[in-house]
């Protein structure tokens, strides 16, 4: 019923910038909250960012200030602009959305996630 599809990874240099875009379909869900996620080689996937349909957010610390997530209802796309990227930010991003009205952090509190896109920070 609900297919999220992320694009717009690719290799960058440090310091460079990228926006990420996940278009989402399914005339039923609400998309109340919408987030992203990533998974660098070796680690855990890890919490980015999440919005809710009222444009308000809540960011890991180790993107704070550097990456913006933002939404167009009418759409139903979720963003994530990525300023000054860095090698640590090597990984490949998720997005995943849920029923609610809170900014979830949690991986487990969201129910539909989609295929990833690969985002390469390297000099």
């Amino acid at each position: 019923q609900v297919q999220l599809v992320e694009s717009g990874g690719g290799l960058v240099q440090p310091g460079d910038s990228l926006k990420l875009s996940c278009g989402a379909s399914g005339r039923s869900f609400s998309y109340s909250i919408m987030g992203w996620f990533r998974q660098a080689p070796g680690k855990e996937r890890e919490f980015v960012a999440t919005i809710n349909k009222l444009g308000e957010s809540t960011y890991a610390d180790s993107v704070k200030g550097r990456f913006t997530i933002s939404r167009d209802n009418a759409k139903n796309t979720l963003y994530l602009q990525m300023d000054n990227l860095r090698p640590k930010d090597t990984a490949v991003y998720y997005c995943a959305t849920t029923s609610g009205n809170l900014l979830y952090t949690t991986q487990s509190m969201y129910d539909y996630w989609g295929q990833g896109t690969q985002v390469t920070v390297s000099s």
